[in-house]
């Protein structure tokens, strides 16, 4: 792998994310995903990137929850995945937009039964009042849709960050880590090497 000006970024991440899978991490597609809050301050949670392409990077969650309220707010963010097993991290960050209902209804339809009716029944980042409580929403869903499929709630949807800036970062000796960047130029990559 040799970073230049000439190389796709893109490709490169899912390379990275291929290689964490091959290592056998757990969650290879793991990131931290960073938004604005409405009062101003950072905000930051894991989620899964299920899909990367010359389009962006994707994930999918409840658009009313507190990162879907964030997105809604400043539709702009950053993924910061990090990968101890290779010694590497890749940053993105760059513009938010919803992906098409197709989309998002074609990923819902492949998830596991129990994470689609967790779906309907998470109240998602608002309070609580027990465990048992959202278990036995999560039944009373089932019950509703036994013997049928399960729709995709309307608020639950994918989100594409459109990276403006892709950073990858690779362990060094004593701290002397290698980092290169590439910037959105229009249609093109800039390219530069970072100090460590």
């Amino acid at each position: 792998m040799t970073f230049s000006p000439e190389s796709n970024p893109i490709e490169f991440a899912m390379q990275w994310v291929d290689d964490s899978r091959a290592a056998g991490d757990k969650y290879p597609d793991a990131a931290c995903l960073s938004t604005v809050l409405p009062d101003g301050y950072p905000d930051g949670r894991m989620v899964l990137v299920r899909q990367i392409s010359d389009e962006g990077f994707v994930f999918f969650t409840n658009s009313h929850s507190v990162k879907g309220q964030s997105l809604a707010h400043e539709p702009k963010a950053s993924l910061t995945f990090y990968w101890v097993s290779l010694g590497r991290q890749l940053r993105v960050t760059g513009d938010i937009e919803a992906v098409s209902e197709g989309d998002s209804d074609d990923y819902f339809n492949g998830r596991f039964l129990i994470s689609q009716l967790g779906a309907w029944a998470s109240d998602q980042s608002r309070p609580v009042e027990s465990r048992d409580s959202l278990l036995a929403r999560v039944e009373e869903v089932r019950q509703k849709y036994e013997g049928a499929a399960v729709p995709r709630p309307p608020h639950w949807i994918g989100y594409r960050i459109r990276p403006r800036r892709i950073e990858f970062w690779i362990e060094g000796e004593y701290r002397l880590h290698d980092r290169f960047e590439y910037r959105r130029v229009g249609a093109e990559w800039g390219f530069s090497r970072l100090n460590p």
